[in-house]
């Protein structure tokens, strides 16, 4: 079982967890779009993170692929947006025309 410390040069509020077991072996597992959307990610999404919200968007979406893309993109935006906030606060000059938070998924 490989698991990695938490990590101690981060800002990030966002919750740190140990990872086990092999993460490429999960992130290979993941559906071919999933695995592209993360590769253009900006925040280090986990693969059972990343499934979980594929999965919810997809039915959410009725299954259209592309508008959970989309929606994947719009979710982590807002995320970054709350770190942003967090880290450097509503000053900092991307805080400017932040998006609202994202209609919440069923």
């Amino acid at each position: 079982m490989n698991c990695r410390p938490k990590a101690t040069n981060s800002r990030s509020t966002l919750r740190r967890r140990k990872r086990c077991g092999t993460p490429m072996a999960a992130y290979d597992q993941l559906p071919s779009e999933l695995r592209q959307w993360l590769a253009q990610a900006c925040l280090p999404w986990s693969p059972q993170s990343a499934l979980r919200l594929w999965q919810k968007t997809l039915r959410a979406c009725d299954g259209d692929r592309s508008r959970a893309w989309n929606r994947l993109s719009e979710i982590e935006t807002h995320r970054l947006s709350q770190e942003c906030q967090r880290i450097w606060g509503r000053e900092h000059p991307a805080m400017a025309g932040v998006a609202p938070e994202p209609a919440a998924l069923p």
